[in-house]
């Protein structure tokens, strides 16, 4: 049981990286983004052609992140640019994604369990630790700068940007690719974590990383100061705890997709139980 609940707060600390950039897109700026489904297996593509080609560990997330960023541009392009729908747009990006992944390496399926990782250097907990506290302290800062506001503002009331005489659509673009770039480091942790990258990881991850949001935001409704970022920290950590108590409970690992959806389905029931809108008005 210890050693599943360790597994469970690892595999967490992981999606807390993905959250935190769903968090951009979703909470932010109000984009059904769904990009991420590519750009998460495409973190771990190109780590692992990163760190096959000797580049450090380190240095080859770093990169992924920045391989994740012209994801989220290329669905920038096809919304603003091309003016598609945002939805389709993701779609669309996704779809290229899953054969640019094929592309990267060649094979649906790169081992990495004899190439170096970031979790070499420490106990795969601690390292999680230190990789997600560097990446929300990072997010809060730049939250808090003026660039940082004024992407805030864009998804709040994009009119009073433009009032401004701002260019809203920069701050789209800043927020599609770093939420993708955040996605894809989350990918590429995965892959090392797992030991193998596949083109099929990022299947429903859009769910998980919603669900992280959905029930942090729910578990914390009653506590104000608590940024968003920490939220989506706790929220992935209770989802993949409750998805690890399943597992112990005797539900089977393939019914893992459909246990995501009924914690989405039950947390936002929960959220939309008239008792609960009728106090937040009272509130």
């Amino acid at each position: 049981m210890n050693s599943l609940i360790t597994i469970s707060i690892e595999q967490g600390l992981i999606f807390a990286v993905l959250a935190m950039g769903v968090f951009i897109t979703y909470k932010i700026l109000d984009f059904p983004d769904l990009t991420v489904e590519g750009s998460f297996p495409l973190g771990a593509f190109a780590f692992a052609k990163f760190v096959t080609l000797g580049i450090e560990p380190f240095t080859s997330t770093i990169l992924a992140f920045f391989v994740g960023v012209v994801a989220g541009a290329v669905t920038y392009w096809l919304h603003i640019r091309m003016r598609i729908a945002a939805i389709l747009a993701g779609i669309l990006t996704m779809t290229l994604l899953y054969s640019v992944n094929l592309r990267i390496n060649g094979k649906a399926n790169i081992p990495l369990y004899n190439d170096p990782s970031v979790f070499d250097y420490g106990n795969e907990l601690v390292v999680l630790l230190i990789i997600v506290f560097i990446i929300k302290i990072l997010m809060d800062k730049f939250l808090k700068t003026e660039i940082g506001y004024l992407l805030v503002a864009t998804g709040d009331n994009e009119s009073v940007v433009k009032g401004l005489g701002v260019d809203s659509n920069r701050y789209k673009l800043l927020g599609l690719t770093l939420s993708n770039g955040l996605v894809a480091v989350s990918g590429a942790l995965m892959g090392q974590s797992q030991g193998f990258s596949d083109i099929n990881m990022g299947t429903s991850i859009i769910v998980s990383g919603l669900a992280s949001i959905i029930i942090g935001d729910t578990i914390l409704k009653s506590v104000t100061k608590i940024k968003g970022t920490t939220r989506a920290i706790l929220g992935a950590i209770s989802y993949k705890l409750i998805g690890g108590l399943a597992i112990d409970l005797g539900f089977a690992p393939t019914d893992l997709k459909a246990i995501s959806a009924v914690i989405v389905i039950v947390f936002i029931g929960y959220n939309n139980l008239p008792f609960l809108k009728l106090k937040r008005r009272e509130e």
